[in-house]
């Protein structure tokens, strides 16, 4: 049900009462209602950043905590998910005009032979959700694939993702040529997948496997946190 049949009007709502909507807007899915209350709060002056941080990236806490709590299920998320994105869309340019801090960067990808993508899909939606820009290079990715978009990119995570128990083993054909080229310590490695395990991560040199998405964003932040702290240690 959207808010206009609740009887609700966005605009009239004070800001904290509009962010509140707005995270069960986004609960619900309710993707234009979200579009909206973004807008009003533009309007109001807030700026980009604390849009996405305080309406979005909060709302979709609450998604990402009920997921990996069984209370939602993966079509529920996405839908979410997908309420989010309209947000995004209208904050990405001012945010990108605006320099506005970030959480860190993911390229995010399925391995060579994998045409699966739903659970990257989610996976990506999810970090976006949380603050990370995310640059989703598909399906079924050569090696050379992943070389170029981190050439590229630039992340600060890379993400691989398989379903299947033959294409698993490319992941460590990617992560053994980061090793070759002198590359594997400028990224953190993030793996993930139905048939995969924690001791398959850790067998391929991955640095973290992540059974889902919300596992996946609580894990990324994990490591940004560390990364950021070195950083201030080097500096």
């Amino acid at each position: 049900m959207s808010d206009q049949e609740d009887g609700i009007i966005l605009s009239e709502l004070n800001d904290e009462d509009l962010v509140a909507q707005m995270f069960d807007d986004l609960y619900d899915g309710l993707k234009e209602e979200i579009e909206e209350g973004v807008e009003i709060l533009l309007a109001r002056d807030w700026t980009p950043y604390s849009v996405l941080t305080q309406a979005l990236v909060g709302g979709m806490t609450i998604v990402g905590n009920d997921f990996r709590d069984g209370i939602l299920f993966v079509p529920e998320v996405l839908l979410s998910a997908n309420a989010m994105k309209g947000g995004m869309a209208i904050l990405k340019p001012l945010l990108i005009a605006t320099g506005a801090p970030r959480v860190g960067k993911m390229v995010i990808g399925t391995v060579k032979g994998d045409i699966h993508d739903i659970g990257k899909n989610l996976v990506g939606m999810m970090m976006e959700g949380a603050g990370f820009e995310v640059v989703d290079i598909g399906i079924n990715n050569s090696v050379d694939s992943y070389l170029e978009a981190i050439k590229n990119e630039e992340p600060d995570i890379l993400g691989m993702s398989a379903l299947l128990t033959t294409t698993m083993p490319y992941m460590k054909v990617v992560i053994d040529t980061l090793i070759e080229k002198g590359m594997r310590e400028n990224y953190t490695v993030l793996v993930g997948g139905a048939p995969l395990n924690e001791e398959f991560g850790k067998a391929i040199g991955a640095d973290a496997y992540c059974r889902d998405a919300a596992v996946a964003v609580e894990t990324a932040k994990v490591f940004m946190a560390r990364k950021h702290n070195q950083m201030g240690i080097n500096a």
